[in-house]
């Protein structure tokens, strides 16, 4: 019988890091009764943070997949990082989720994190519900998180509780739809108990709950028509109006409590199930030419997107998958379209963080594991034999950072470069590279902490032992004007000579767009067989600038005209042609050189406010801001990641340690004339 999709929830739980998401899920865990006990993240306990490494620094660093049960309805939950380092495990997570849970600091409200979350979220359509966590702390403010969220965020956050008490004193929440106040008695706050709204809390609540009914009035009509008339406005028709607004993303439900004081959780469950969309709530998935879709359906054809690839110790290869359309089957034979390659499902587990159920069948709305699939990357779609569909793709950072890894003993070098094959695989922002001229591997990442964690991993799970080298920042090097250039490459030594000429215009593009090629040649000039070789020549030079030798980016090559001889051209002299034109170019382009730009959130007390933004512009910062957060100051600012490697400790330093910081990728800029040439002499060394 085919599976009722209206009573499937795929979500995720997303945060800043110490938001407190982990903790939210293993309570979720823990009231739908797939755990027996509460794992703490600050003991190194929780049933989500598996790796030694999570549980060793009490934070996420790998999604993680789990499943329970909340009354009739399955719920598919996905706990993701927290940390800026490991923002692809957010962005892939995402991507496949058709709803999800943010969660925000009480105290903290928006932090750098919180808003990039919130940007991949938008990227991918997916509609959100928010809890407000940790009300049982100081300075814990339910209604100006919201305001924070509303002007940081435009997230049209509308309040559907009202938190009872402040601080330690914070004990229940009053539901505007019912009009009735629940408290969390019992062992571990298990039982939700419903009462009568106190007497001084009516007020707000009514004011609250008429702002809600407009809101809910801006998304159905008859709603609002029965508003007008002065008609009392029911539950269930509340209900249904604030799940159509959420599902279209008018507006964002918001819910509160502290999952650590065990409050507020089972209500945000109800939500989850109340509010977020089922797999047939959401439009149906397109192909990546937008030409193709397919419906939420058992009886659609076979469609499903690889988000995830994990390597376990017992199984091998663990293909982590959503099914969109039809039915994924144990033992069936299936067509990696992203790869044009067959492949044959061995086994299908359901996850529930590192620990596997066996299955027969996903089907469509499922998240689940494949075993078998040899040929796989995150992003690949696999679908029918017969009729083949390309989803699209998962979109991935590339590195900022990058540093040299050196095995200590030459017989492990092999068994070292397995290893970095193998995170590499399951990591697509992690890249490593061999330079032939320096005998070295360089690995590159999204921060120092995603570096420290790939290293320790290389010592603990692949019993490599590693010396690492200095951080380097990872520059990349652009053209600023257009120029035609020529390049001709002629070799005479006897016998058959090689002959290529290419005359080619480059041109730069947007930061971020990356390398474009084309084809403007006419009347068979450069013949058609040798086109590829021109553009393989430009993409082989490209991964080297003529400043300091790093890669180059955001560029268009035209090849505009050419010749060729009858005997002596061939691809490898037209490869070369297409190298000297390159390097012609960057001479004559105004080449300059890109540094990664980071923003950095500084939360800091009030005296020591000047040193802090002080020191931030000594590091060629520019201040964007300042704000409160409590009795602390925040100040916003973006600085060139070269200058803010060891920052953590110089902060300590500065604040006496009492300052904290958070820093996320921003933007790739222009370095100035002087320092360009510092970074040059530094890279030619």
């Amino acid at each position: 019988m085919a599976k009722d999709l209206s009573k499937c929830r795929n979500i995720g739980i997303a945060a800043h890091i110490d938001a407190g998401k982990t903790t939210v899920t293993e309570r979720i865990l823990f009231y739908t009764g797939v755990s027996h006990k509460i794992g703490e993240v600050h003991e190194g306990a929780a049933v989500m943070d598996w790796m030694e490494q999570e549980q060793e620094r009490g934070i996420t660093i790998t999604s993680a997949a789990t499943a329970c049960k909340w009354g009739d309805i399955d719920v598919n939950i996905i706990d993701t990082p927290g940390h800026v380092d490991f923002t692809i495990e957010v962005e892939r997570s995402l991507r496949v989720l058709d709803g999800t849970v943010a969660v925000f600091c009480g105290v903290g409200g928006v932090q750098p994190q919180s808003e990039t979350v919130w940007r991949q979220a938008n990227r991918y359509n997916v509609p959100r519900i928010i809890f407000v966590n940790k009300l049982d702390r100081v300075g814990g403010d339910y209604f100006a998180v919201i305001k924070d969220v509303n002007k940081k965020l435009d997230g049209k956050a509308v309040a559907l509780q009202i938190p009872v008490g402040e601080a330690e004193n914070f004990n229940g929440v009053i539901d505007l739809v019912t009009r009735r106040m629940a408290t969390f008695e019992g062992k571990m706050g298990i039982d939700v108990v419903w009462q009568d709204v106190p007497e001084e809390h009516k007020e707000q609540l009514e004011t609250l709950r008429t702002e809600l009914v407009e809101h809910a009035c801006d998304v159905d009509d008859d709603l609002a028509e029965k508003y007008l008339n002065g008609e009392e406005v029911g539950e269930a028709e509340l209900k249904a109006a604030i799940r159509k607004g959420t599902i279209g993303q008018i507006f964002t439900p918001t819910f509160c409590g502290s999952a650590f004081k065990n409050k507020g959780v089972q209500l945000l469950m109800d939500a989850v199930v109340d509010y977020l969309p089922s797999p047939i709530d959401i439009p149906p998935v397109k192909s990546s030419d937008g030409q193709q879709e397919r419906k939420a359906s058992d009886d659609e054809p076979l469609s499903a997107l690889i988000f995830k690839i994990m390597t376990d110790p017992y199984v091998g290869l663990l293909s982590f998958v959503r099914v969109y359309s039809g039915v994924l089957e144990s033992g069936s034979y299936v067509y990696n379209s992203t790869k044009d390659s067959k492949e044959r499902v061995s086994r299908l587990v359901k996850m529930h963080a590192n620990k596997r159920e066996e299955i027969d069948r996903l089907c469509a709305g499922d998240i689940g594991a494949v075993v078998g699939i040899k040929d796989a990357t995150t992003g690949d779609t696999i679908c029918d034999l017969k009729k083949n569909i390309i989803l699209e793709k998962i979109s991935v950072p590339d590195p900022v950072i990058s540093t040299s890894v050196e095995p200590k003993t030459k017989a492990d070098y092999e068994k070292m470069t397995l290893s970095l094959h193998k995170m590499m695989r399951e990591d697509p922002s992690f890249r490593f590279s061999y330079d032939e001229e320096t005998n070295q591997t360089a690995i590159s990442g999204m921060g120092e902490l995603h570096l420290e964690i790939i290293v320790d991993r290389l010592r603990r799970e692949h019993n490599v032992d590693v010396a690492q080298g200095k951080l380097q920042v990872a520059y990349k090097e652009a053209i600023t004007k257009t120029v035609e250039v020529e390049g001709k490459f002629i070799k005479q030594s006897g016998g058959r000579g090689q002959y290529g000429h290419v005359i080619v215009r480059m041109e730069p593009l947007e930061r971020g767009t990356g390398f474009e090629f084309e084809n403007k040649v006419v009347g068979g000039r450069v013949p058609r067989e040798f086109i590829p070789a021109v553009e393989k020549g430009f993409r082989e030079s490209l991964t080297a600038g003529i400043i300091a030798g790093y890669p180059v980016v955001d560029f268009k090559a035209s090849l505009i005209d050419g010749s060729y001889h009858d005997v002596d051209s061939s691809e490898i002299a037209f490869k070369m042609a297409a190298g000297l034109a390159f390097r012609e170019g960057m001479r004559r382009a105004s080449s300059v050189l890109l540094e990664p730009i980071m923003k950095v959130e500084v939360e800091t007390p009030e005296e020591h406010m000047g040193d802090v933004m002080g020191d931030l512009n000594s590091r060629r910062g520019r201040i964007l801001g300042m704000d409160e957060r409590g009795n602390a100051r925040l100040v916003s600012a973006e600085v060139p990641l070269g200058t803010m490697f060891g920052y953590a400790t110089d902060l300590r330093s500065l604040t006496k340690g009492r300052a904290s910081y958070s820093m996320e990728f921003e933007c790739y800029r222009e370095v100035s004339k002087n320092i360009q040439e510092q970074i040059a002499i530094e890279r030619n060394k």
